[in-house]
């Protein structure tokens, strides 16, 4: 199948087309790996920057700039539609996101309120403005899936071992379901604001799905996240990437949830991804992100693996294969290392 030269290369590998090059991007990409990235956010809060359309588009860009990545992903956080429906929560540095009254009961839950659509205005202005600066290069949008969303919420913070939230699903299996059923609401309504601003594709994070039994997934997790997935995809036709840590027992079922890309942790190779996934989609991984500390050498070799296991993949039933990380740019990383290695896999 060919492409037109209109498509954005990440676009055309996701949906089965051919791209003149392997597309690469990298989660994490506009972020505290860069010197430019630290200055512009030097006297600025992280929410406060989510909500500022010319911070926005300048730090999405910066990677584009710096690395020629086929991709820029909005830069934004998963508690972004949180935040502007009226939850109650700030991101600490050093902690991540923390709720200021944790919700555990089904009165809470009740008393959720939804996102209306202005309230993530400035987030469409950006995508406007990113667009205009993008050339052929594609923009990602994205959102925290519902049950990532609820850990949050449910934890009042980041956690080790979500033990409240287990408890709630399994203990009070109605409320969990209309927990994860409003955020389901909450992520839809952002997600469609991106798609309706003019993203060519989505991210669904479930950062932390891996954290589950495959049982507790497809029970508590897998319907909500294919409504979030069928909507979006029902609003426009544009790819949609599914990735969680961790996830690798999970991949089958990650597969069935309607993403047309299936993102892959570094712990297990693309070609093995691709039989736990099954036939008819795109895989997106996986090199590990410590490895960018490594020397050189040391990093073209395992790049190059990656690619030979991505080829395998594709010729036993992938559509396609986009190279990214197999979680986010750790802050510490060399920037230069992330630009020798777009260029490598440009070239092969």
């Amino acid at each position: 199948m060919s492409t037109e030269s209109t498509v954005p290369a990440l676009v055309a590998a996701a949906t089965g087309g051919r791209p003149d090059r392997r597309p690469v991007w990298f989660m994490r990409q506009a972020g505290r790996s860069l010197p430019e990235y630290r200055e512009i956010r030097a006297d600025r809060g992280m929410l406060e920057a989510c909500f500022d359309a010319e911070l926005v588009c300048e730090i999405t860009m910066q990677p584009v700039r710096r690395h020629d990545v086929d991709a820029a992903i909005l830069f934004s956080d998963i508690v972004v539609p949180l935040k502007a429906a009226g939850i109650d929560l700030d991101i600490v540095a050093g902690t991540g996101p923390v709720i200021a009254d944790p919700i555990r009961t089904k009165e809470q839950v009740a008393a959720l309120p939804r996102l209306q659509p202005d309230a993530v205005g400035a987030i469409a202005n950006a995508i406007g403005q990113i667009r205009e600066q993008l050339g052929d290069k594609a923009l990602i949008g994205f959102a925290g899936a519902p049950f990532t969303l609820a850990s949050y919420l449910v934890e009042g913070g980041p956690s080790r071992n979500y033990e409240r939230t287990k408890a709630l699903m399994h203990a009070d299996p109605q409320t969990w379901h209309q927990l994860v059923g409003t955020l389901a609401d909450i992520t839809i309504a952002f997600l469609k604001v991106q798609v309706e601003a003019g993203v060519h594709a989505v991210q669904l994070f479930d950062s932390w799905a891996g954290a589950l039994s495959l049982a507790d997934y497809r029970e508590f997790v897998a319907p909500h996240s294919a409504r979030v997935l069928t909507e979006v995809r029902e609003a426009k036709a544009v790819p949609r990437i599914h990735f969680g840590v961790g996830t690798g027992e999970l991949l089958g079922a990650m597969g069935e949830v309607g993403a047309d890309v299936v993102g892959v942790d570094w712990r297990i190779p693309l070609d093995v991804a691709q039989r736990r996934v099954g036939a008819g989609k795109a895989l997106q991984g996986n090199l590990d992100p410590s490895i960018l500390s490594a020397p050189w050498p040391v990093i073209e070799e395992q790049v190059r693996r990656i690619v030979d296991e991505a080829d395998r993949a594709v010729a036993a039933g992938a559509t396609g294969h986009i190279f990214n990380l197999g979680h986010g740019v750790l802050p510490a990383t060399d920037p230069d290392v992330l630009t020798r290695i777009v260029g490598l896999v440009h070239q092969l």
